[in-house]
């Protein structure tokens, strides 16, 4: 699958990494769910893997929801995302720009233009925390401001994973902060809170992700 590696992470969990970004496959008996969809121009080999029922944004940056539209016109595949993020999403209200420190600026030139713009998509439903989603034994959005004002996690109790979207990255086999944020001091307190939770495999939304004993 050219410009998309697959990676197994658990028995029906898969990551999907793109050149840059990274998104997940759940699978259940109805079909897939994707959480994140990274860059756009990827869909053909996305739906390659199956059918795809449900897409669930993290947030509204292009490396996240760049082949949400695509996707959705394809296979009519549900969006979700929170209801701060829908409107960018959509293409209602333009993005806010991310606050870039110093110490960040090297990597976002250099990341940045590897991230063609993303088509804007429909959201079919606006999510918030406490949501439960249907997927993975009851899928629970947890509200995790400060990379954007409406970024979302999503937990599986049932089996144990994350997915923190850009809230929390990898290096080098340890969680970091996500960077190019918002609002630093509120992503640092909600990354704390998503590694606080009893979760045995954490999804980031780059680097690779985390097994937990």
């Amino acid at each position: 699958m050219a410009g998309v590696e697959i990676i197994e992470v658990l028995p029906g969990l898969r990551m999907l990494r793109f050149p840059v970004g990274q998104a997940y496959a759940w699978q259940d008996d109805d079909g897939l769910t994707l959480v994140d969809t990274g860059t756009a121009g990827h869909a053909e080999r996305i739906t390659a893997l199956g059918p795809v029922r449900r897409i669930v944004l993290t947030h509204f940056h292009d490396d996240h929801i760049g082949s949400a539209a695509d996707l959705r016109a394809r296979t009519g595949a549900e969006v979700f995302a929170h209801r701060l993020e829908a409107p960018v999403v959509r293409g209602d209200v333009p993005a806010p720009p991310p606050v870039i420190p110093d110490e960040e600026r090297e990597l976002f030139e250099r990341v940045t233009p590897g991230v063609p713009p993303a088509p804007r998509s429909p959201v079919d439903h606006e999510v918030d925390e406490g949501d439960v989603l249907e997927f993975g034994g009851g899928a629970r959005v947890l509200s995790v401001p400060g990379h954007t004002d409406g970024s979302i996690a999503v937990h599986l109790p049932r089996h144990g994973v994350l997915f923190t979207g850009d809230t929390v990255a990898t290096w080098e086999g340890r969680p970091i902060p996500g960077v190019f944020n918002l609002d630093r001091p509120r992503l640092l307190a909600s990354a704390r809170r998503l590694l606080d939770l009893d979760a045995r495999v954490v999804c980031v939304g780059h680097g690779d992700p985390l097994a937990r004993q």
